[in-house]
């Protein structure tokens, strides 16, 4: 096939196109931070908490391969990869408005499914986007500096609830769902980001207009569901070898980071400030902590990811992603021993450093082993290795929840950074693809 060769880039270029992602990072970062306290203030019971975080995985399972392969195929005004930008964009700010008014645990469920759905729609299409735009020895840089907004997407996320506090809002305010004003107000902030950030992109980013090969290719294919579904299938047929490899350190690390998200506030409650009771000071001011230490690492992982470019290009994505979870599994198992909130930050430097290298050098080693082509499609399935990981989680912790962990959120913590260490010994057992 006939395809013109990508210009190369300016920094400033490539951080253009990815100021979308800090918006859809922000989103991310609300729900890591507060929904595990919104369902508490709703009542829910923490056993269970899993199941209602089960939103994320089952729409991201349902809605990326689809939504990944369908980009691959689009051939409108705008391009392949943002017309799923806008609309996911939109979504994704609509939810954020009604998220903090949920009057009931039904009502915040389903709006996490739509909220969900919509940054789903953007996700992978923004992953293929950098694949899309650089030339293979830029991609590196691409995917680092969309490691970096998310880092300071998640950062600003984190750290709202406490800034409003700094501009003289009330933290003991609530609502009559129980739900605290400083949650409303960075809710009704990251709409705004959501949607604005992805107008940035669009208007200073175009994509690259394919060629007439690259057209007539597309068009053959059809966008039927069942040629969408034969695509899939195919692609899983055909995934190449290291993508299957990868699949054994997204599990342990997704399933890891998913223990550390649901049950950090709970952690923090029993070892900070004696309680696990949604409706006591002490509970929401362990909800704020999580929301400083949490913003901590995410500064850690927006600075890391830029240090990780050059680190990455001399140790290779590979050794650097394996150093980076080590680093988060120390971390975590040294959480529940912390009984000082101001040492909290140093196990957080670790998790920055692992979140940094999460969100960046899988997908470098991905972009290099999968067909040009047919790159949607694989982001769409590579992010399968995410949700999958979450689905298993959501069904599993609450089996051994009890028996095995005690009811005590302290160990969740604690088996997540061991999780996190096994992913760091399955990354070193990848065979990369050779050029």
């Amino acid at each position: 096939m006939n395809t013109p060769l990508k210009p190369r880039l300016s920094l400033l270029q490539i951080v253009n196109m990815n100021v979308g992602f800090f918006g859809i990072q922000y989103s991310f970062g609300l729900q890591q931070s507060n929904m595990s306290p919104i369902y508490n203030y709703l009542g829910a019971d923490e056993a269970t908490l899993p199941l209602l975080w089960l939103a994320g995985p089952m729409t991201g399972l349902l809605v990326q391969p689809f939504v990944g392969s369908l980009s691959d195929r689009t051939t409108s005004r705008l391009g392949r990869r943002t017309p799923y930008f806008l609309i996911g964009a939109i979504l994704c700010s609509l939810c954020l408005l009604a998220m903090p008014y949920s009057s009931a645990l039904w009502m915040a469920a389903s709006l996490l499914w739509i909220l969900d759905a919509a940054n789903n729609i953007t996700m992978e299409p923004y992953r293929a986007f950098v694949s899309d735009k650089l030339r293979e020895e830029q991609q590196s840089i691409g995917f680092l500096v969309q490691s970096a907004m998310t880092g300071l997407g998640q950062t600003l996320s984190y750290l709202t609830p406490t800034m409003l506090v700094w501009f003289g809002l009330n933290k003991d305010a609530v609502g009559s769902n129980h739900i605290p004003q400083i949650t409303v107000s960075a809710f009704l902030i990251g709409a705004v980001f959501s949607i604005t950030s992805i107008a940035w992109t669009l208007k200073t980013t175009r994509e690259h207009p394919l060629s007439e090969d690259e057209l007539a290719a597309i068009r053959a294919k059809g966008r039927s569901v069942g040629a969408l579904l034969q695509e899939i299938v195919d692609a899983f047929r055909d995934m190449p070898p290291t993508m299957r490899q990868l699949g054994m350190v997204m599990l342990l690390q997704w399933y890891g980071m998913f223990c550390y998200w649901q049950y950090i506030t709970l952690s923090l409650s029993t070892t900070l400030f004696g309680t696990t009771d949604p409706t006591s000071q002490a509970f929401r001011d362990a909800a704020l902590l999580n929301g400083q230490i949490g913003s901590f690492y995410n500064l850690v992982a927006f600075l890391g990811a830029l240090a990780m470019i050059p680190v990455t290009r001399r140790l290779g994505p590979q050794l650097t992603h394996a150093v980076s979870l080590t680093a988060a599994g120390i971390g975590m198992l040294l959480i529940p021993e912390i009984h000082n909130p101001q040492w909290l930050y140093l196990p957080m430097i670790g998790v920055g450093l692992a979140w940094a290298s999460i969100m960046g050098n899988p997908y470098i080693i991905l972009a290099k082993s999968i067909p040009a082509e047919r790159t949607g499609v694989y982001m769409g399935i590579f992010n399968m290795f995410i949700v999958v990981p979450m689905l298993i989680q959501i069904f599993t912790l609450p089996l051994y929840y009890g028996p095995l962990l005690n009811s005590n959120p302290e160990n969740v913590i604690r088996l997540a950074g061991v999780l996190l260490m096994g992913g760091a010994v399955a990354m070193l057992r990848v065979r990369l693809k050779n050029h």
